[in-house]
């Protein structure tokens, strides 16, 4: 059975303790990132923890620095033993789903790419329909289990790598800074430039600018009072 680690909170672990006493031996910690961002895809790790890597200094990604996450992912790939599941659903997907079912998909398919299904999962949020495996869903879950804390940390580093990628093909809107966030340079840019084609249509801010685009606007004919003429947007 796995040891818990000096270095290693109860509490991080208590979940897990609870699953091997129960006689699950491959536990996964499933998580996902991505949800709140106008751009891009929303990404879920799922992840089996060998007993080395209870030694690490595993957290939630939200409270860790960029350059933190990413050093912990290297070091948790790195790890023998390890076993890691992503999966992605673009931004198309994420309109067409939802964003909410678009993560819960994204979950799903992380936990179906691992080589050997767990016999558990510790998943962060609420109950996911259709589960590939048996689960316990543990809102906070990313700051309550160590493996749902290294699945927090992997989608992240994961999901930001995609971001600088789509920076440099789709550059202007600072992707590879702010990741695809709503942040004040990022709306400026989507004013000035127009959505991308990785942006979120389904977002408010994206689909605001959407219907600016396709619905004329109308000003009046100061020589026929009353008159709407319709306007080009870039004339206005």
């Amino acid at each position: 059975m796995p040891r818990s680690s000096g270095n290693s909170s109860p509490d991080r672990l208590y979940f897990e303790r609870c699953a091997w006493r129960a006689g699950h031996h491959r536990v996964a910690g499933v998580d996902e990132v991505g949800r709140g961002p106008l751009a891009g895809p929303v990404v879920a790790a799922a992840v089996i923890l060998p007993e080395t890597a209870y030694d690490l200094p595993l957290a939630d990604s939200k409270v860790l620095t960029a350059s933190v996450r990413t050093e912990l992912a290297a070091r948790l790939r790195a790890l023998d033993g390890i076993a890691v599941g992503i999966g992605v659903l673009d931004s198309a997907a994420v309109d067409r789903l939802n964003i909410l079912r678009a993560s819960q998909a994204a979950m799903r398919a992380a936990v179906s790419e691992l080589r050997r299904l767990p016999t558990l999962a510790l998943v962060d949020g609420l109950p996911v329909p259709d589960f590939p495996v048996p689960a316990r869903f543990l809102v906070r879950g990313d700051a309550r289990s160590a493996s749902i804390a290294a699945a927090s940390i992997l989608a992240k580093v994961y999901r930001d790598a995609l971001m600088v990628e789509l920076d440099a093909r789709h550059p202007g809107y600072g992707f590879a800074r702010h990741k695809g966030y709503a942040t004040a340079a990022h709306l400026a840019a989507l004013e000035q430039l127009g959505p991308s084609p990785v942006h979120r249509r389904s977002f408010a801010p994206v689909a605001r600018l959407l219907r600016l685009e396709t619905q004329p606007e109308f000003v009046f004919d100061d020589a026929v009072s009353a008159t709407p003429v319709a306007a080009a947007r870039a004339e206005s």
